[in-house]
């Protein structure tokens, strides 16, 4: 295997910590419970918080480069989130419990290849060498 996958750096996100219901509310986030052990995804700790545990909902732009494909989507980050530490081709359980969508990006930010898999077939899937790039 060759690939690292790594969580977002808690530091990011630490001012968001200190804004009020109504500043967060103001850019589009908001303080959330999990209900359930699964479908609270860290994007900071890469595990799913567990019911009762509380985390911040907001959008994050996870492709910031001038393209097309600039893209943002939310996530869920823990006040307390401690970096994940995955080995070389290791995938996180809450990862291989969902279907994924990948998505493949040549040095302009060019979508190159885009799959959807069950998240057990995910490092075979990223492992895979993309098409040639069609632009």
């Amino acid at each position: 295997m060759s690939f690292r996958i790594e969580g977002l750096q808690l530091h990011e996100f630490s001012p968001w910590f200190a804004l009020s219901d109504a500043e967060l509310a103001a850019r589009g986030a908001s303080w959330v419970t999990a209900t359930s052990d699964h479908g609270y995804p860290c994007r900071v700790s890469l595990r799913d918080a567990a019911a009762g545990e509380r985390l911040l909902l907001l959008p994050y732009q996870h492709l910031a480069a001038d393209s097309p494909y600039r893209a943002s989507g939310p996530i869920y980050v823990r006040r307390d989130a401690q970096a994940a530490a995955l080995a070389v081709g290791e995938v996180p359980a809450y990862v291989r419990r969902r279907l994924i969508s990948l998505r493949a990006y040549d040095e302009r930010h060019w979508m190159v290849a885009a799959e959807v898999c069950p998240g057990e077939e995910v490092a075979a899937q990223i492992e895979r060498k993309p098409p040639a790039n069609p632009h």
